[in-house]
């Protein structure tokens, strides 16, 4: 007989959690969600008030028996699902499965996986969280509808296999709105006057900046302009006519929450918001350490607060005291947003006396890169302020007005283990002044610049963007950029997020004909509706029918609409070789082809084969580009076609013009043996073929 059965979702966790459970004790794993809605139809009663068709998930019949086992089995059952709507939803999928009713006190939740979270959290079990379950089924259920209704429009228009969504296709938008602003930019010219000057005492130079003239400011915006100011400082004298010393103070950043450690590891690490979110949960489940065996190391990894407990926070005071001494260590609070839902602390190391370094043989690199960065940002936010003594100073020359500024670092504080963003302005040494002091000119230089167009999305300023716009929650970021890269619609180059054309066409479709839906505001709108669930100020099945009824209207009218309406496709100028009509740019799943407007009469179609403008460096023919499966650009001789035929050219690299190719290198020489054994099946498929006929 089983004393204690407990659930969880991953087997990770499992094995950490089981070392702190003595007696007759188990603990298993679900594998994650057990039931969900069928994916071959929409799976939602519409005419029984929305009531969801849940189905077990196909292939976990024997984890379901097993489960069902234990659980007869044990006195006690405990679902120890993750700590939020979506865990809450799985244990409340459990407990039907396993006949347990969700008003029994079943549930315990852990915030961190340690001994004493662990047996705080058995010992303190409760109800289900019915509200939270309900917020999740909403969003399960609005976004299965909006999905299986909006989809077939696309499939019926562009190709088969697209999809919509409520979040994903607002990322998407998002994505294709600064793509739009970056083509319609126009540059405007300004220009900066630089003043190098130098003090006659210590002869030390520094640079001032052109401000204006008569304290009023002034821009340049032509070469005319500049020549003007220029030739009217020919013989100038220039006195400091103002000195200004202070000091300023930089405060440390709060610890992470989802949002941020995404931001922060892509910026700093270099790492997707998939991965970063992968590694986090491995370091959340358990880590196999020396001394201390499976331990879990961070808090929840999914969680917009910035709270942090009153243990962590005398953990953290212990330890930076004892490291740095008392005035490097300064209790803070930070203020959590409104809308944020404060269900679980920042993410924080577990164990403060782990230190990075102390655990680094144990972890993977990636685990200590990203240990290391959570560690760190916890820390600093409780240090004290680091302080830079600042100065600036003005400097007249004919009435022109310049300026200075100049600061050095006195106190290091928190910045001693981590900053969160580097300095961008660069601060000069400025020697020593006093006002009406001449000082001496070294030279002075005009520059031309251009204003820029706003930059394209990376993975970070995404998520911070659909974090400020209130669309989605910590759990839903990397899934939604997952789903945008795997259909397709975006591609990442270089970490910029671009739209594909096949995105910049569903993105235009869905704009045009349900612009209502697929908006910033409604999605936005929708999630403020799913918190009010969650706190049990609404139901769920009224917030789904609200929206439903005019939601159906649109879809019947966008179809009626369209049923006769045929997507245009862009012609091209190569003609169909079998047919001779002009040959148009179609989407697939890898992008745009070239096919024949005849279809189905004609089936004609080929790829769009991009190449470069060097000669290839083996045999002089021409270079294509290619991609991989997973998009990355490679390079290869049009007259490459197998083991001992044609060129062997092939390369990550770009051709160079007049530079010679032989694959030395271990990423050439692999590409090149992968790509030689992928044609070499292909012959002897080839080959076998011919002989069987």
């Amino acid at each position: 007989m089983i004393d204690k059965l407990v659930i969880v979702e991953s087997p990770a966790k499992a094995n950490t959690i089981k070392k702190f459970l003595g007696g007759k004790s188990k603990v298993v794993a679900s594998m994650g969600h057990i039931r969900d809605l069928p994916k071959s139809k929409l799976g939602i009663n519409i005419e029984n008030n929305f009531e969801p068709e849940y189905i077990n998930i196909r292939g976990k019949a024997s984890l379901i028996n097993s489960l069902k086992k234990d659980a007869k089995d044990a006195k006690k059952v405990y679902l120890a699902t993750d700590p939020d709507r979506e865990g809450e939803a799985i244990a409340w999928h459990l407990a039907y499965i396993l006949g347990i009713d969700p008003d029994s006190i079943c549930r315990v939740t852990f915030n961190e996986i340690t001994k004493d979270a662990v047996k705080k959290g058995i010992n303190n079990p409760r109800k289900i969280d019915l509200n939270l379950t309900d917020a999740q089924q909403a969003r399960r259920v609005l976004d299965r509808i909006v999905g299986y209704k909006i989809s077939p429009v696309l499939w019926k228009k562009v190709k088969r296999g697209l999809s919509a969504g409520r979040v994903q296709s607002v990322a998407v938008k998002l994505i294709c709105d600064r793509e739009d602003e970056i083509e319609k930019f126009i540059p405007e010219e300004y220009w900066n006057i630089n003043l190098q000057v130098s003090d006659k005492k210590t002869k030390t130079k520094f640079d001032c900046k052109f401000i204006g003239k008569d304290g009023k400011k002034i821009e340049l915006h032509s070469k005319e302009e500049v020549d003007k100011v220029l030739q009217d400082l020919e013989n100038a004298k220039y006195k400091v006519v103002d000195v200004k010393k202070g000091e300023r103070k930089r405060n440390p950043a709060p610890p992470f929450t989802t949002s941020t450690l995404q931001q922060d590891a892509s910026r700093k690490l270099n790492f997707a918001i998939k991965k970063t979110m992968s590694v986090a949960q491995t370091l959340y489940e358990g880590i196999k350490l020396p001394e201390y065996g499976v331990t879990g190391l961070i808090t929840y990894m999914r969680t917009d607060s910035t709270r942090i407990s009153n243990e962590a926070r005398s953990a953290a005071k212990d330890y930076i005291v004892g490291t740095y001494g008392e005035k490097y260590y300064e209790n803070r609070f930070f203020k959590t947003k409104s809308e944020a839902q404060d269900a679980h602390e920042a993410i924080r190391p577990a164990h403060v006396e782990l230190s990075p370094d102390i655990i680094k043989n144990s972890l993977s690199a990636d685990q200590y890169k990203l240990y290391r960065l959570i560690y760190n940002r916890f820390m600093a936010s409780q240090m004290a302020s680091a302080i830079y003594d600042t100065v600036s100073v003005s400097i007249d020359g004919n009435e022109y007005n310049f300026k200075a500024n100049g600061q050095t670092l006195k106190f290091k504080g928190y910045m001693t283990l981590y900053v969160e963003n580097e300095e961008k302005e660069e601060f000069e040494k400025i020697p020593e002044l006093e006002v009406g002091e001449e000082v001496k000119k070294e030279k002075i230089d005009a520059k031309q610049s251009f204003t820029e167009p706003p930059p394209r999305y990376t993975e970070a300023s995404l998520v911070k963007t659909l974090e400020e716009k209130g669309i989605g929650r910590p759990s839903t970021y990397a899934p939604t950029i997952t789903t945008i890269l795997t259909r397709r619609y975006i591609e990442k180059i270089q970490k910029q997020l671009i739209p594909t054309d096949l995105g910049k066409v569903v993105n235009k479709l869905l704009i045009e004909n349900f612009g209502d839906i697929i908006n910033v505001e409604f999605t936005a709108k929708m999630e403020e509706e799913f918190d009010k669930i969650a706190e049990g100020n609404e139901k769920w099945k009224k917030v789904i029918g609200e929206f439903y009824e005019p939601f159906e209207k649109i879809v019947e009218k966008v179809e009626k609409e369209l049923e006769h309406v045929t997507l245009q496709y862009e012609e091209s100028d190569i003609p169909c070789e079998k047919c001779g009509r002009m040959m148009v740019y179609k989407y697939g799943r890898y992008g745009r082809f070239l096919a024949c407007p005849g279809y189905p009469e004609c089936q004609n179609a080929k790829p769009i084969i991009e190449t470069v403008d060097v000669p290839c460096p083996v045999c002089g023919g021409v270079v294509q580009i290619r991609k991989t499966k997973k998009r990355r650009n490679y390079y290869i001789c049009e007259n490459n076609t197998g083991i001992g035929e044609g060129c062997y050219y092939i390369s990550w690299n770009k051709p160079k013009k007049g530079e010679k190719f032989v694959p030395t290198n271990d990423a050439d020489l692999k590409l090149y043996e992968n790509d030689n054994k992928k044609l070499s099946r292909k012959t002897t498929k080839k080959k076998k073929a011919t002989k069987k006929k």
